[in-house]
């Protein structure tokens, strides 16, 4: 079997692909990338048997045939080509695979294609179409406040709520708390329904959506698959029942300051030099008027504080935050103004955008670290 195809083309489906191999395979033959030529299309698979990628691009062969490729070599050698044609030739009975570039030859092992674990197909699915560009900003503005903690499977994934016309995104890692939903404008799907998908896939989709696509979401109990354009993702979903996010967020917060976003967003950098290494705590002293944004680490002797105007309606209020939680958050707010919604020192607090975007609602919430007296 032989087949050419364009080195940069190739590189970047690739490159999409790459995405799903793991670090510490459990197979050897997961560091592969499983090729399939079917009518004059090179069907790309790699996997880490909990998430795989599929993606189609047209080629020049001579006959059908698959065959398993070292993914690191591979993608090495692409690198360093110039934009060329490239040409593969299989040896059926060996599985040796010879590359030919205007600069020479390289020649490689692979790996029998019937010992590449078969990816899940859709049984038993439910499905919705969304816009990449919801998805996109679902994912961005999600999937940092997601937690690394294996001991918590539920909160290292981003949990996804469909009811019919609306599809809510919430990450939490009990820190920090983003609720994110859209309306879907053009919805004829009947789907309610709910699951958690793990930040890796979001990850590998983030990376390889762009603006203006349509996404196709199909799922069952255990299986999430996405598909646009010619890239296909397939992923376990966690099997772990997230926690009653409505039931940490309060209702009742009289105290409401509203803020230049940028401007408190680098008073937060400068202040947090200053403070404990290990809290990052800097202090909020509210009232009518102005912010002081105040931090220290006793350690050091360190301490800074700045004063920015800000509007405010409550009793004087100081209160205690992570500055990191702060400054993420306040990175994927795009809004020119922020709310910041309080109750006491002791309670979350709430940030919200001051503009409204239609279709589109975002809340964000970060609990206090407590002051010392």
């Amino acid at each position: 079997m032989k087949f050419s195809v364009s080195s940069s083309e190739l590189l970047s489906h690739l490159q999409i692909a790459n995405g799903a191999i793991g670090s510490n395979p459990v197979l050897p033959i997961t560091e592969d990338f499983l090729f399939t030529i079917k009518n004059k299309t090179l069907t790309i698979s790699a996997t880490d048997l909990k998430t795989s990628i599929i993606t189609k691009l047209e080629v020049n062969a001579d006959g059908d045939g698959s065959v398993a490729v070292p993914a690191k070599i591979l993608l090495d050698t692409l690198k360093e080509l110039p934009q060329q044609p490239v040409t593969f030739t299989l040896n059926e009975k060996t599985n040796a695979i010879q590359i030919t570039s205007a600069y020479g030859k390289y020649k490689l092992s692979g790996e029998d294609a019937t010992d590449f674990p078969a990816i899940s197909e859709p049984e038993d699915t439910d499905s919705i179409t969304i816009s990449s560009t919801t998805l996109l900003n679902a994912i961005n503005k999600t999937i940092f406040a997601t937690s690394n903690d294996e001991l918590r499977p539920a909160m290292t994934g981003v949990y996804f709520q469909i009811n019919f016309d609306k599809l809510i995104f919430v990450s939490t890692d009990a820190h920090k708390l983003v609720k994110y939903t859209s309306t879907i404008t053009d919805s004829n799907e009947n789907v309610s329904t709910s699951f958690i998908v793990p930040k890796k896939a979001l990850n590998l989709l983030k990376n390889a959506l762009s603006n203006g696509q349509d996404v196709k979401l199909a799922f069952n109990k255990s299986n999430a698959f996405i598909s646009f354009d010619d890239v296909y993702l397939v992923c376990q979903l966690i099997d772990a029942r997230y926690p009653d996010y409505n039931a940490v967020i309060p209702v009742d917060n009289p105290n409401t300051l509203t803020i230049e976003r940028k401007d408190f967003q680098n008073s937060l950098k400068r202040i947090a030099i200053y403070a404990n290494k290990t809290t990052n705590q800097v202090v909020l002293s509210i009232k009518d008027g102005d912010l002081t944004i105040s931090a220290q680490d006793l350690d050091f002797s360190n301490e800074a504080s700045e004063k920015i105007p800000c509007s405010y309606t409550g009793d004087s209020l100081t209160i205690g935050f992570n500055a990191k939680f702060l400054i993420e958050m306040l990175n994927v707010l795009e809004s020119d103004e922020v709310n910041m919604e309080l109750s006491g020192p002791t309670k979350a607090g709430i940030l919200l955008p001051s503009d409204v975007v239609e279709d589109e609602e975002i809340l964000m919430l970060v609990m206090p670290v407590m002051l010392s007296n």
